[in-house]
C-alpha cells in the first residue's frame, strides 16, 4: 500500500480536536488505514513551492490502500476522516455554469502518440501556501500511482488568467515546438529540451520521463489562441502559465493513453481541490472537441463535455453483506447499512422491500465497482473490532504433504554427503531438453509446450533436472574442483490421463566433477546410498547396462527394482553434451524418479 505524507496539525485542525499518536492509530484502524510513522522535520523550500519557513512540521506517513485516490491528499483525509466521524456530509460535486463556454480542439496528429485530453476549470480559488503545497503533492502522487508514471495519464494544471482560449491539442516534430519550461529562464525547442534534461550532470527529477516520448517523430503540445504552449506532456509545463498560490482561476488538463484512467484522475483532482473556489465542490466544464474521421474512432466527430461528475449505481444484496461480514439480521438489520454506508461517503438506500441496497457511487470512490466493495465498506463504518470471531466449525490439522516430506529427507542427505544444492528454472528452452542431451522428443518423452514465449530460453517445461544442473556448472567453472551439485524439484511430463494433459513428476538429480576423472563410482556411491534410505521398496534393487544417449555408451547404468520398473539412471556425461553447456572436465550425472516412492 501507498505511504501519504499528511501534516498532523492541520488535519487535527480540520477534525477539530488534538488527538494522541495511540488515538489517532485507533482511529486508522477503525477507518482502514494504519498509521505507519510520524516524523518531525523541516519544512524545505524548493523552486515550486516558495522558500522554506524554517520551521519543524510534523507529518503523519499513513498507509492507504492503493485504489483509494481520494485520500492521498491533506484535503481527501480530512473530508473523508469528518465524514467517517460523523461531522460531516459528503459533499456533492456539480458543474457550474461556464462563463464563457471554454473550449479545447483535438487535432488528428494527437492520435498516434497521446489520444485524448481531459479539462476543466476551478473558479476563484483561494489556494495559499499550504494547500498550494498539497495540490502538488496530490499531482505528484496521481502520476506515480494510477498513471503508472505518466505514461497512463499526465496531468497540467494553469493560471488561466495568462492563457487566451480557445485551446488546441496537437503533435508537432519536436524542431518545431519552442517554450520556456517550467522553473526555466530561456526558451529551448523540444529536442534541445531533451538534451538538456537527459545531462547526466543536472541530474534532473524529469529524466525518468524523456522515454515515453524518445524515438516518437511528433510530441504532443497543447497551445492557446496566441501560440503559446501550455505544456509538453507527459513532460513539462510551460513557464508562462505556471500558477501559484495566489492563482484564482485554474485551469486542468490531462492527457491520456486510457481514457477511463484520465477520468478518474481528473475527478480526482477537482475533487479533492473544488472545496477552494468560490462556489465550493463546484467546478466550471470545459467541452473538448475530437476530430471527425478515422484518427480518434471512439470519439470522432463528438464535442464532449468534462470533468463527468455523474454517480454511478451499484447494488448489493442485504443479505449477502450479512454473510460475508458474519452478521445475522439481528446484529446488523437492513435498516442499519445505509446509514454505515454514508460513513464511508457513499449514499445509499434499501430497494427491494429492503432485500438489496442502492448505492450511489460519487467520483471520489471509482474503487467501488462490485457488490463485494459494497460490503467491504459496509464492514469498516461497522468496525473489524466489533465483528465476532467465531472457531472454525471443522477442526483440521496441517501437515507436510507426503512427496514434500520425503524431499525434505532426500534433501538432507545429499547435503550429509557433500553436495550442494541448486535451485534452476521450471522453464527452458527446447535444445536445453532435447538436443544439446543427445535425446529424441517423441513417445513418453514429449515436453509441455508454452504457447507464447517470450525468450527463446523459457519455451517448454523442464523434462528432466540435469539441463538445469549442467548449465549451473557452465556458470561456476571459477570454482575449484570437485563440483557436486544436486537438485530434487518437479518435472512437467505430457500425461494424457490427466485432466490437463500433464502431470508433475518429482525427480532427483546430482551431477560430480572431479579433479581426477569424472567420478563414475563417487556418484555410484551416491546413487546406492540415496536408493537404500528411500525405504522397503528400494530394497533389492539392481544396476543393470543402460542406454542413454546423454550418457556415454558403455558407462549408463539404470536403477532396476524386483518389479522391473526403471527408477533411475547415472553415468558418465557424453563429451558432446558437456561440449553443449561449455564444460570441459569430465563429468558424471544421475537422474532418480522420487514420486515412485510417495
Amino acid at each position: 500500500m501507498p505511504t501519504v505524507g499528511i501534516l498532523r496539525d492541520p488535519l487535527f485542525e480540520a477534525l477539530g480536536r488534538s488527538y494522541t499518536e495511540d488515538e489517532f492509530q485507533e482511529l486508522c484502524f477503525e477507518f482502514g488505514i494504519e498509521l505507519d510513522d510520524v516524523e518531525e522535520e523541516e519544512d524545505a523550500g524548493t523552486k515550486t513551492r516558495g522558500a522554506a519557513s524554517g520551521e519543524k512540521v510534523v507529518t503523519y506517513k499513513i498507509e492507504v490502500p492503493a485504489n483509494r485516490y481520494d485520500i492521498l491528499c491533506l484535503e481527501g483525509m480530512k473530508r473523508a476522516l469528518r465524514v467517517f466521524l460523523g461531522l460531516d456530509s459528503p459533499p456533492t460535486y456539480t458543474l457550474s455554469p461556464p462563463e464563457p463556454q471554454l473550449r479545447i480542439t483535438v487535432e488528428p496528429p494527437t492520435a498516434g502518440i497521446r489520444p485524448y485530453v481531459l479539462c476543466a476549470v476551478l473558479r476563484g480559488c483561494t489556494l495559499g501556501q499550504r494547500a498550494y503545497n498539497s495540490f502538488l503533492d496530490l499531482q505528484d502522487r496521481l502520476h506515480h500511482n494510477i498513471a503508472r508514471r505518466r505514461t497512463l495519464v499526465a496531468i497540467g494544471t494553469h493560471d488561466l488568467d495568462k492563457l487566451s482560449p480557445p485551446f488546441r491539442y496537437t503533435a508537432r516534430p519536436p524542431k518545431d515546438i519552442r517554450f520556456v519550461p517550467l522553473a526555466q529562464e530561456k526558451e529551448f525547442d523540444a529536442e534541445e529540451l531533451f538534451a538538456f534534461y537527459n545531462d547526466p550532470t543536472r541530474n534532473s527529477p524529469l529524466k525518468k520521463f524523456l522515454p515515453i516520448l524518445a524515438g516518437a517523430s511528433h510530441y504532443p503540445v497543447l497551445y492557446d489562441s496566441q501560440d503559446r504552449v501550455l505544456s509538453l506532456p507527459p513532460i513539462i509545463n510551460g513557464e508562462h502559465s505556471r500558477i501559484s498560490p495566489q492563482t484564482r482561476n485554474v485551469f486542468i488538463e490531462c492527457t491520456c493513453t486510457d481514457l477511463t484512467k484520465g477520468k478518474q484522475v481528473l475527478n480526482t483532482i477537482v475533487a479533492m481541490f473544488s472545496e477552494y473556489a468560490s462556489t465550493p465542490f463546484a467546478v466550471e466544464p470545459v467541452a473538448v472537441q475530437y476530430p471527425a474521421g478515422p484518427s480518434h474512432p471512439k470519439l470522432a466527430g463528438q464535442t464532449v463535455l468534462t470533468p463527468d461528475l455523474s454517480e454511478r449505481v451499484v447494488s448489493a444484496g442485504v443479505g449477502y453483506i450479512q454473510r460475508a461480514v458474519g452478521l445475522g439480521a439481528d446484529a446488523l438489520p437492513a435498516e442499519a447499512i445505509p446509514p454505515l454506508l454514508r460513513k464511508m461517503m457513499l449514499d445509499a438506500s434499501l430497494v427491494d422491500g429492503g432485500e438489496s441496497v442502492s448505492v450511489r457511487v460519487p467520483i471520489t470512490r471509482p474503487d467501488v465497482m462490485h457488490a463485494c466493495d459494497v460490503m467491504e465498506d459496509v464492514a469498516v463504518a461497522y468496525s473489524f473490532n466489533k465483528l465476532p470471531r467465531p472457531l472454525p466449525p471443522v477442526c483440521c490439522m496441517g501437515s507436510q504433504q507426503p512427496v514434500t516430506k520425503l524431499t525434505e529427507l532426500m534433501r538432507i542427505e545429499l547435503a550429509q554427503m557433500g553436495f550442494t544444492e541448486a535451485l534452476s528454472f521450471a522453464l527452458c528452452s527446447s535444445d536445453d531438453c532435447f538436443s544439446k542431451l543427445r535425446r529424441e522428443e517423441g513417445g513418453a518423452n514429449r515436453a509441455v509446450v508454452i504457447s507464447n514465449p517470450k525468450t527463446e530460453e523459457f519455451q517448454v517445461c523442464r523434462t528432466s533436472l540435469l539441463p538445469g544442473l549442467l548449465k549451473t556448472l557452465g556458470k561456476n567453472k571459477s570454482n575449484p574442483l570437485p563440483w557436486k551439485l544436486f537438485e530434487a524439484a518437479d518435472v512437467v511430463l505430457v500425461d494424457d490421463e490427466s485432466d490437463v494433459g500433464a502431470s508433475n513428476q518429482r525427480r532427483l538429480a546430482m551431477v560430480y566433477t572431479g579433479a581426477d576423472g569424472s567420478g563414475f563410482e563417487v556418484l555410484h556411491g551416491a546413487v546406492e546410498r540415496s536408493l537404500l534410505m528411500l525405504g522397503p521398496k528400494a530394497s533389492g534393487f539392481s544396476i543393470r547396462r543402460g542406454s542413454d544417449p546423454a550418457y556415454l555408451d558403455g558407462r549408463c547404468a539404470e536403477v532396476v527394482l524386483p518389479t522391473g520398473r526403471v527408477v533411475g539412471t547415472f553415468g558418465t556425461v557424453h563429451p558432446e553434451v558437456l561440449a553443449n553447456f561449455e564444460l570441459e572436465f569430465p563429468t558424471s550425472a544421475a537422474d532418480i524418479d522420487l514420486q515412485y516412492f510417495v
